[in-house]
């Protein structure tokens, strides 16, 4: 079995942040969300790994290497613009052959990995095996739709009244049937090859398609409020580990790492929460779900339940909170008169200020 992961796109609800980073880089816990995909294919026991890249690829690639850091053999497949999941599926037949695969999406998060996934398809040997999970909003998503033994008889993409609440999770495994079920494709109202009508190809032709519903958690960390919440998540599991430097002035409370060669004097931490490599937090209070990556500067401010990206400053700031902070960006005090509000802001940012 080999894996074909998706790692293009524009990462357009993550903008500014992604006008000059990869979604799937972005950091959860202080590692990028792609990796955590990887770790979890290579527990499943597959090596060969096609990744899918498209206008970031020298950043995927940069990151990512031939994967013998995960334990992987690495393909990288150009894409040359975002055409649908099925298309990923179209541009990877030769690297995939005849083989069974999975495809993961780069920027999906699950909890527990897709082992016990894989292991069932190849116990049962279905031509596809979909997970599922139920949604308060189902049209935003593909949606499957069973019948009243379990089994996939429909599926549809973003439709507009959905048949049922269960929207299918960013992991498919596949038998070498789905591409003559993808060779048949035409676009669909979205301009795109659809992996669900591929998928419905595959059940119109009377092969089987099994499904998981899965209770566990799954995010698409498309947006900053899942990529905090699945920061909240992986950072619930992290053991207190302190190989920075603490001076006798600061407290840490519960479940804190520090990281070698970070810096804290003069504040107060209240895990679960990360400081990495090279940072510094002076006189400041960092709150529980915060996750600050390598070199960057926390000083005389407050902030919780937040991500900050490498090399950011927050300098003088009284407090911070649900919030995602760019590689190198300054966040300082305005000045306190006149009063204003002084912004230097990326092409479709949210701003919420106070009156």
């Amino acid at each position: 079995m080999k894996a074909l992961v998706l790692a293009g796109g524009a990462g357009s609800r993550l903008r500014p942040i992604t006008h000059t980073s990869a979604k799937q880089l972005v950091p959860v816990a202080n590692k990028p969300v792609l990796f955590y995909g990887l770790e979890a294919i290579r527990d499943a026991g597959i090596t060969e790994v096609g990744i899918v890249v498209g206008d970031t690829a020298a950043e995927i690639q940069g990151a990512v290497g031939d994967g013998s850091a995960f334990g992987l053999q690495v393909t990288y497949l150009p894409q040359d613009a975002p055409r649908g999941l099925a298309h990923a599926v179209l541009i990877a037949r030769d690297f995939l052959g005849g083989d069974d695969f999975v495809m993961y999406l780069g920027d999906n998060f699950i909890v527990g990995g897709i082992s016990d996934l894989v292991g069932r398809f190849r116990a049962e040997r279905p031509q596809a095996q979909i997970m599922l999970t139920r949604v308060s909003d189902p049209r935003a998503f593909g949606v499957a739709e069973l019948d009243a033994a379990g089994r996939v008889v429909g599926l549809e993409e973003k439709p507009a009244e959905p048949k049922s609440d269960l929207a299918l999770v960013g992991v498919y495994i596949f038998s070498a049937a789905v591409h003559e079920a993808v060779a048949r494709l035409k676009p669909s109202w979205r301009d795109e090859l659809e992996i669900t009508d591929a998928i419905q190809g595959l059940i119109d032709d009377g092969l089987r398609v099994e499904s998981t519903v899965i209770s566990g958690y799954w995010k698409d960390t498309g947006n900053v409020t899942d990529m905090l919440e699945v920061n909240r998540l992986v950072l619930e599991s992290v053991e207190p580990c302190v190989q920075g430097r603490v001076d006798e002035t600061s407290e840490l409370i519960g479940r804190v790492v520090v990281e070698e060669g970070a810096t804290v004097t003069g504040s107060r931490i209240v895990g679960p929460a990360i400081v990495g490599a090279g940072s510094t937090v002076r006189d400041s209070y960092v709150g529980p779900f915060t996750s600050i990556d390598r070199d960057c500067a926390v000083i005389d401010s407050e902030i919780e339940y937040s991500i900050v990206l490498r090399g950011a400053s927050i300098d003088g700031v009284g407090r911070i909170e649900v919030s995602l902070i760019g590689r190198e960006a300054r966040v300082t005090p305005a000045p306190r008169v006149p009063k204003a509000h002084r912004l230097v802001l990326g092409d479709h940012s949210t701003v919420q200020i106070s009156k």
